[in-house]
């Protein structure tokens, strides 16, 4: 006999069981709103909470750069020190060896992860780095986010021409492979500037690395927004909208928007974590943050020369790249898996 498939209401009574089974049959159970619900269930997701803590003591270690070179290190990110000399153990010792060889990591005071063949701290260039890097990656988040679902609610939901030129913007930009397409803009970007009517901004800015890696993503980001306004737009509450007066923007921000919300978070997590990674190949490839200031990308491009002599200059910033970026797709998985309705209900 051939069974009926699973619909909406299949899925919360499943839900609505579980819950009831997990407070026990003699406790009343209390209303639970959709969001009160999935913070529960990314609560008692150890590894996506563990990859959380992990990203924030990140941030947090990034953030305390300043104090750190002022306090710790004495030296700022571009303080070079190639002549100079350490002390370790009450014996004077090169910081980079005639011969071009830094000193290595060491459970020492200055240059606790080594130095680079310029005489420069690697953590404290390492943690400025991290600062740029994390910037960079957030505030290109931002970009994508805005125009991504500024685009897919005026394509979704208006529809006819505005579609049709919207949707075709997004073929445009996907057709182009993503790294190759950001090294062309950064590469043109870096050498003139962006000038945009009363908006200039220099090559040499970590704006130019944040508007490219903003723009090139916004079609993987605006495609799903799209959808799933589409789908949004036929359903009842949209109807009484309208039949009650309601104006296309008001419906859109204030209709559909706030149903766009789970949609955007999950993909904003999950892009910040792509903008790092981006970020790090247009640096290391020349094409992103500018020398001198320091990048994640750049310290790995900075060490390949001495990846024999001096492994550490690239396995410290590749170490740090594969963190930031692995917690935040492990904290993705785990709030996408919280916010979906379908979703097994742990509660315990």
């Amino acid at each position: 006999m051939a069974t009926q498939p699973a619909t909406e209401s299949d899925f919360s009574l499943d839900a609505a069981a579980a819950v009831a089974e997990q407070e026990g049959s003699g406790k009343q159970l209390e209303g639970m709103g959709p969001w009160r619900l999935a913070w529960r269930r990314l609560k008692r997701n150890r590894v996506a909470m563990a990859s959380l803590a992990v990203f924030f003591v990140l941030v947090a270690c990034c953030v305390a750069a300043p104090l750190y070179a002022k306090h710790i290190a004495g030296r700022g990110p571009t303080e070079t020190n190639a002549t100079g000399t350490i002390v370790i153990d009450g014996k004077k010792q090169f910081v980079v060896t005639p011969d071009g060889t830094p000193i290595g990591p060491g459970l020492h005071k200055e240059y606790l992860l080594g130095a680079d063949p310029l005489g420069r701290d690697v953590m404290v260039r390492l943690l400025y780095g991290g600062r740029n890097s994390l910037f960079v990656g957030f505030m290109a988040a931002v970009i994508t986010a805005v125009l991504a679902v500024g685009f897919g609610l005026l394509s979704g939901y208006i529809g006819g021409f505005t579609d049709g030129v919207i949707t075709n913007m997004f073929d445009i930009l996907w057709s182009f492979p993503v790294l190759l397409f950001a090294i062309a803009l950064g590469t043109a970007l870096a050498l003139g500037g962006l000038h945009i009517g009363p908006i200039s901004i220099q090559g040499d800015s970590l704006w130019i690395p944040i508007v490219i890696i903003g723009v090139v993503y916004v079609p993987y980001f605006g495609r799903p927004i799209r959808g799933q306004v589409l789908s949004l737009r036929e359903k009842e509450f949209v109807d009484a909208a309208v039949a009650q007066g309601m104006r296309s923007p008001r419906i859109m921000f204030g209709e559909i928007m706030p149903n766009l919300t789970s949609t955007i978070l999950v993909f904003g997590t999950l892009i910040i974590a792509n903008n790092i990674l981006l970020e790090a190949a247009l640096s290391f490839l020349g094409a992103g943050i500018q020398p001198p200031e320091p990048s994640w990308g750049g310290l790995i491009s900075d060490g390949v020369n001495q990846i024999y002599t001096a492994p550490h200059l690239s396995l410290v910033p590749g170490i740090a790249i594969v963190i930031a970026v692995l917690s935040l797709n492990v904290f993705g998985d785990g709030l996408r898996d919280a916010l979906d309705p379908r979703a097994k209900v742990r509660l315990r």
